[in-house]
This record gives C-alpha cells, sequence and structure tokens, in this order.
C-alpha cells in the first residue's frame, strides 16, 4: 500500500483537470487519473474541441459560397479528407499537448490509467502499462464523464455511428440520417451537410432543440431547413437494417409513414453518466434512479470523502458547468464556506447561426408562472449585421418587471456564443436593464444588439421603433 494521497481526482475531463490545476495551485498535493496519455477528456479529445475545429471549416465553406452575392466567386470548393482531418487531428494534439505540460508544471501526479473504488478512501488503479497500484486517499473528486447514449435494438453495424464516430471523418457519406435534433445532432449534421452530405433530421418532439425558446429555434430553423435536406419532427424511427446498400430506415410520423436507405446513420440521441464499473458499491456513494450521482450544494456525495462533478451528477451537461463545479469541490475539500448555485449556466449550440442562452428562458418563465418583460432587438436593424451579411439574428432579454433586473438572456445570430457571456455578467451581478443601456457599446458591432434591447425595454432603442406601452 503506497503513501495516503491528499486529493485524488478520478477522470481528466474539463471538470477533472480544471479541479485538479486548482487544488495544486492552492497547495494542495494532487493525483490525476485518466486513461488517456494528457489530461482532457471526451471535450477535448471526443467532443467540444474537434467539433468546433470542423464547424469552423463548415462556416468557412457557407461564406465562401456565399461570397457570390457580394461580387466574389471562389469556385467549387475541393476537399482533402486526409488533411482536413490531420488539422482537426493537429488542433487536439496541441491542446492536450498543453493541458499535459501544464499538468507536469504543477508536479501533478498523473496516472493513467482506470480506478476502481475498493473502500470509501481506496482504490486500485489499472495501469496503462498492465500492472496496478494501491491507493489510499484523504479526499476524492469523481470526474469520469458521460458517454452517448444509445438506441437498443439496433444492430450491430460500422455505418451506424455516435458522435465519436462521426468526428473520426471515415468519409463523407452521400446521404446521412441524424436521429435526434439536439445540439449535438444539428452541430454535426451541420458539418456533414456542408462537406457535400446529403442529411436529413428526424426528431421525436415537435420542434428541434426542445428546452430552447421557440422564437430563436424558429431563426435557426430557417437556415438549417435551406442546408439539410430535410428534418422531420413528430416522427420516430421504427426499425433500422444494414443492406447491401446501406442502412434502411423505416419512419413513423403524425401523418404518415415511410423508409429510406442511407450511407450512413448518426445515432444523436443525448449522453448517459460513466458511474459502473467504478466500485461505488464499496464507498456510500449513492446514485440516482437515472444513474446520476447525487450530490450537495458543495458537490459533496453521501460519502464524506468523495465529491462528485460534471456529467456524472446530472443538470446542464456542459464542460464549463464541470469546471466550476470543480473548483466548489476543491474549496470545499479545503473548508471553504462555499456552494455551487449560479444564477446563469450560458448554453451554446454551435451551429450557423449560433443559438445561445444564459439565465431564465422564456420557455422556462411560462412553465413556472415567473412574470417577466420580453424586450427583442431583431438584426435587421443592426448595422453590423447588415455589413456582415447576416441579418438572421435576434436578441432578447427577460427582465423582471418590478425590479428591472436581468433575470435572462437569449441570443441567435453569427457569434452568439461570443457574446452570451455579457448575459451571464449582468444577471450574476444584478444588473438593471438601466444598466446595459447606458453601458457604452461599441458601433458597429453585434454586441451592440444587447444594449439596444435594454433600450427596447424602455421604449427608446435608436435604431427600432418600438415605443413603450402605457
Amino acid at each position: 500500500m503506497s503513501d495516503r494521497k491528499e486529493l485524488v481526482i478520478i477522470g481528466a475531463g474539463p471538470g477533472g483537470y480544471v479541479a485538479a490545476f486548482y487544488a495544486a495551485d492552492l497547495g494542495m498535493n494532487v493525483t490525476l487519473i485518466d486513461k488517456e496519455v494528457n489530461p482532457g477528456g471526451v471535450c477535448l479529445y471526443r467532443g467540444c474541441i474537434p467539433s468546433k475545429a470542423l464547424l469552423h471549416v463548415a462556416k468557412l465553406l457557407r461564406e465562401a459560397e456565399e461570397a457570390t452575392n457580394w461580387g466574389i466567386d471562389f469556385g467549387k470548393p475541393k476537399i482533402d479528407l486526409d488533411k482536413l482531418r490531420a488539422y482537426k487531428e493537429s488542433v487536439v494534439n496541441k491542446l492536450t499537448g498543453g493541458t499535459g505540460q501544464l499538468s507536469k508544471q504543477r508536479k501533478i501526479n498523473y496516472i493513467q490509467g482506470t480506478a476502481n473504488f475498493i473502500g470509501s478512501n481506496s482504490l486500485i488503479v489499472e495501469k496503462i502499462d498492465g500492472t496496478t497500484e494501491n491507493i489510499e486517499f484523504a479526499k476524492s473528486i469523481l470526474a469520469t464523464g458521460s458517454i452517448p447514449s444509445t438506441i437498443p435494438g439496433l444492430p450491430d453495424s460500422s455505418k451506424i455511428w455516435d458522435s465519436t464516430d462521426a468526428l473520426n471523418l471515415e468519409l463523407i457519406p452521400k446521404k446521412l440520417l441524424v436521429i435526434g435534433g439536439g445540439y449535438i445532432g444539428l452541430e454535426l449534421g451541420s458539418v456533414y451537410a456542408s462537406l457535400g452530405s446529403k442529411v436529413i433530421v428526424v426528431e421525436m418532439t415537435k420542434g428541434l432543440l426542445p428546452g430552447a425558446d421557440r422564437d430563436m429555434v424558429r431563426v435557426l430553423q430557417r437556415s438549417l431547413d435551406n442546408k439539410f435536406e430535410s428534418i422531420l419532427l413528430n416522427t420516430k424511427v421504427s426499425n433500422i437494417t444494414e443492406t447491401k446498400d446501406g442502412i434502411k430506415v423505416e419512419f413513423e410520423g403524425s401523418e404518415n409513414s415511410s423508409e429510406e436507405t442511407f450511407d450512413r446513420v448518426l445515432v444523436s440521441v443525448g449522453r448517459r453518466p460513466v458511474t459502473d464499473g467504478l466500485g461505488l458499491e464499496n464507498t456510500n456513494v449513492q446514485i440516482s434512479d437515472r444513474g446520476f450521482v447525487l450530490i450537495d450544494e458543495k458537490c459533496q456525495t453521501n460519502d464524506p470523502s468523495i465529491f462528485a462533478i460534471g456529467d456524472i451528477v446530472g443538470g446542464a451537461m456542459l464542460a464549463h458547468k464541470a469546471s466550476a463545479e470543480g473548483k466548489v469541490a476543491v474549496d470545499a475539500i479545503l473548508g471553504k464556506k462555499v456552494a455551487f448555485e449560479p444564477n446563469a449556466i450560458p448554453a451554446v449550440v454551435f451551429t450557423d447561426p449560433e443559438l445561445a442562452w444564459a439565465g431564465l428562458t422564456e420557455t422556462e418563465a411560462k412553465e413556472k408562472g415567473i412574470k417577466v418583460a420580453v424586450a427583442r432587438f431583431p438584426w435587421g436593424a443592426s448595422g453590423r449585421a447588415t455589413t456582415i451579411d447576416r441579418n438572421d439574428g435576434l436578441t432578447k432579454l427577460l427582465i423582471d418587471p418590478e425590479t428591472e433586473r436581468i433575470v435572462g438572456m437569449g441570443l441567435v445570430g453569427a457569434g452568439a456564443g461570443e457574446m452570451i457571456s455579457e448575459g451571464v455578467l449582468a444577471i450574476e451581478m444584478a444588473a438593471l436593464a438601466e444598466d446595459v443601456a447606458l453601458s457604452i457599446h461599441p458601433h458597429p458591432t453585434l454586441s451592440e444588439t444587447i444594449m439596444e434591447a435594454s433600450e427596447v425595454f424602455f421604449g427608446h432603442s435608436t435604431h427600432l421603433y418600438r415605443p413603450k406601452r402605457k
């Protein structure tokens, strides 16, 4: 049995490695365990980062095509798939190599392998080289993340992809079916549509991006209608079989049933937490009926020695949420009076246009009976949006009508993900609509639409005539 470790973190994704780096910066002795050669997790290796690299390429292809409207014709692009794949891998390698170097600089004990609890303060690590190591620890943070959900009964076929397979860029299918109208399916569908695939999206609910406000989703869907071959709503897949010609899919819709054959099928129906095979039954950690680890506001489980963060605890399954929880867990371990209770966790869909929101949504306000005033500024009235030929945007603020505090923000349009942070700051700082209206924004910019949206609330937006009702 080795010497007792002060803090052991299992999982080196954006939750685990951020917690490890933060704890090391605060003087703790940290051991970080993960299967990959460097910290990064799904986000850096098989998720956020490689998908955004490909979405950047997709955006470039779209802009090159749209340039014909401005008198510039680049001609039909030639796609070198091997070189594109190498570019994507170079981005991943650069960032994961960087986290590896940062881990060494902080003198973190990084172990490449998998961990299994044998008690509340002990675990065994199966290292990548085949050896094992027993570790005793004072505190542990569990940050094992999530994996793609599957559909029961699917045939075992290399032609049926999950998000990881799609990011491998094996080929550009002539015809691609995306099952699931959430953000992962729409982002990857957009990539392949830009690369030349005929993409069909099927979603069993009545709208794309369930949970997002419909006025913003409508803006995005108008764009996607032009990119995708079709979007089938209120439709489910009833049967999938592999044939010599590809994957035959049978659909059941609200109006009729049909079948089509595809070269590849991308299953994108969400993600599920990784909690199996960790030996949690040897601890006092409790799991919910849906497989999530139960924690309190300090990210502490029912076992006083073990904390948990990120996708495995549910809520917004987002990298930045996991990172924030990681810091809370470390502070709690150090005895600080902390709680994870943000007023705004931003969400971004990196399609084109991008869609982002933070704080209270209009949909949530209606469901909970919360009275809000909604101020909208359409980008058709934005000078900057007009100069870049992107009037297909909308900025909206949700405002408490009594206190005039900003309680929510939504954006859809080019670069929405880069602007939503202003909304997060406004919500967390309890800013008033007047505070935003009086904050001078640079002209001409897209961020200026946030200031003008707050002016809409008062009935005196310069570039939009919308008098306030008395």
